[in-house]
């Protein structure tokens, strides 16, 4: 009896451990959103807006969002239904949202059916009601906490983040915006973005989940302007001395003009030693009335004047040297040598280039934590020269793994579609390589044109790839060009250019960045490591 008691005992265990075991995997394999609860909030658009979004009714906001599907899906999302409109339409949360001391995950999808080439498809996390708005006069001046998302227009091609922050000194609301921040994908596939504000001051920015942007938000060198004031400031009432001496180089005083040097000697001469070539046709014009041409018959001489046949080039001209009034050609002149100056000497009186004093920055304050607002609403207020734009799958959560686990069950499926549908188009039209090459080439120029060091020439990097986009034939001309920019950039750092007089600045260090744990970074950090004379054409005479 005891055996068999113990027996049962034992079956029973297992049992349970069993099922125990199996509604682990199931609620571990289980990545429907619908079965996560710790989503702040989520916004799938499966069924209309309207009644639960409000449409902005201020101004000149007057471009129609609708309720559609995604090009090749059964999956809706909220529609820009018109070019060259500007829009706006807000969601209230039930719950602020805080920006403090917890992990806050913001995402969103977006496709850009029509393509992007002048326009923005970003949200703004808006401040409460109390701060100055209301739904429907949502418009461009209202408060936000945040601004994220894709904008591109012109020399602009970047994933907006910015915060406003209060500055405790002064009252005001400053825009504090990411430096360097990752370019916009140029197809018109749907991508997700994902902004992580961690503790201790950490931000990612992810686009289809993967890193493309880490930052600090105390860091002077991810935001602009940071969000601590520097120390000092240049005293505005500092004024430079009259005696002050900026220049480095003077004209040699003692320098005297060489009696030889002509300053009045041109620079070409005839040349006295040309001879006309044998057989140049003196009495032949270079240009003959053209044999072939005929009157038009609705040509009226009252009205239109005398009737002259088209000029055509002389073919008696082809076979000899020249035709026409033979000229000396013009030579260097051995004599000329320009205007004279008195070479340059180093100036004794030299100061360097002048600078006010800094003084003490009346704004400055010391900072341990940003103090966000927190987050009533969700808006998206935009200006668009494109149609077509898509919203679709907006998240707030307080945790990276469920914003994950989202991306993998309403992204990934839509993308992976579209992708493939996107090589089979390339490859039925025969330009299947050329278009992948193409791709893989503009995403390598979007990404030179992030590198920091470059920010100097971006708008020109960004100019040639805008062009190589419109015309991808030019590919590989554009691709050369960047080259040659490159190198030019490399040639200048490397053998340096014209010297600048040096400037003596008090450094300010940078507050250090922490040190970053977010799974799946690997990729990001290893990217990093990797990254660091012609004729002039014969003039044709018009007689009138």
């Amino acid at each position: 009896m005891e055996e068999q008691k113990r027996s049962l005992m034992g079956i029973f265990t297992v049992l349970l451990l069993f099922i125990s075991i199996s509604s682990f995997q199931l609620l571990c394999a289980s990545d429907n959103p619908d079965d996560i609860d710790d989503a702040i909030f989520y916004e799938s658009f499966d069924e209309d807006f309207e009644g639960r979004w409000t449409v902005s009714n201020k101004g000149d906001y007057n471009g129609v969002w609708k309720h559609a599907k995604s090009e090749g899906h059964d999956d809706y999302g909220l529609l820009v239904s018109e070019k060259a409109r500007k829009y706006a339409i807000v969601k209230e949360l039930k719950e602020l949202v805080t920006l403090k001391d917890e992990t806050v995950v913001l995402q969103f999808e977006t496709r850009h059916q029509s393509g992007l080439e002048c326009g923005g498809a970003y949200l703004k996390y808006l401040r409460p009601q109390e701060a100055g708005w209301t739904p429907k006069e949502f418009d461009n001046e209202s408060p936000y906490s945040i601004m994220f998302g894709p904008d591109r227009c012109g020399a602009t091609n970047k994933v907006h983040f910015i915060v406003k922050h209060k500055n405790p000194k002064s009252g005001k609301y400053v825009e504090h915006h990411l430096k360097n921040p990752p370019s916009v994908p140029s197809d018109k596939l749907t991508h997700v973005y994902t902004a992580i504000l961690k503790p201790k001051n950490e931000l990612r920015v992810l686009i289809d989940g993967e890193v493309k942007k880490k930052a600090n938000f105390l860091s002077a060198d991810d935001f602009e302007p940071p969000l601590i004031p520097p120390k000092t400031i240049p005293d505005p009432d500092d004024k430079k001395p009259e005696d002050w001496d900026e220049r480095a180089k003077i004209p040699d005083p003692d320098a005297v003009k060489p009696d030889d040097w002509d300053e009045d000697a041109p620079m070409e001469i005839l040349d006295e030693e040309a001879e006309k070539p044998k057989g140049w046709l003196d009495d032949e014009p270079e240009e003959i009335d053209d044999p072939e041409a005929t009157k038009p018959e609705d040509w009226d001489d009252e009205e239109d004047g005398e009737w002259e046949a088209p000029k055509i080039d002389n073919p008696k001209c082809d076979s000899a040297p020249g035709c026409g009034e033979w000229k000396r050609p013009m030579k260097k002149n051995p004599a000329y040598k320009g205007k004279w100056h008195a070479p340059l000497i180093d100036n004794p009186s030299y100061k360097g280039i002048w600078k006010p004093r800094d003084i003490p920055n009346p704004d400055y304050f010391e900072l341990e934590k940003p103090d966000f607002e927190p987050i009533a609403a969700i808006g998206i207020e935009i200006w668009t020269m494109q149609d077509g734009i898509l919203f679709d799958n907006i998240l707030i959560a307080n945790d990276g793994n469920i914003a994950a686990s989202y991306r993998e069950t309403t992204w990934k499926p839509k993308y992976n579609i579209e992708k493939k549908n996107q090589k089979e188009e390339d490859s039925d039209g025969g330009s299947g390589f050329l278009t992948d090459l193409q791709t893989k080439v503009f995403e390598l120029l979007y990404k030179i044109e992030d590198i920091p060091f470059l920010s100097d020439y971006r708008i020109k990097i960004h100019d040639l790839i805008q062009r190589g986009e419109k015309q991808p034939n030019l590919t590989i001309g554009v691709l050369v060009s960047v080259v040659v920019v490159l190198l030019t950039i490399f040639f200048k750092l490397i053998f340096g250019g014209k010297k600048k007089p040096a400037r003596v600045e008090k450094p300010y260090p940078a507050p250090k960045e922490s040190k970053a744990d977010q799974s799946g970074e690997e990729n990001y950090e290893n990217k990093e490591k990797e990254e660091t004379s012609t004729s002039a054409p014969r003039r044709r005479i018009r007689r009138d």
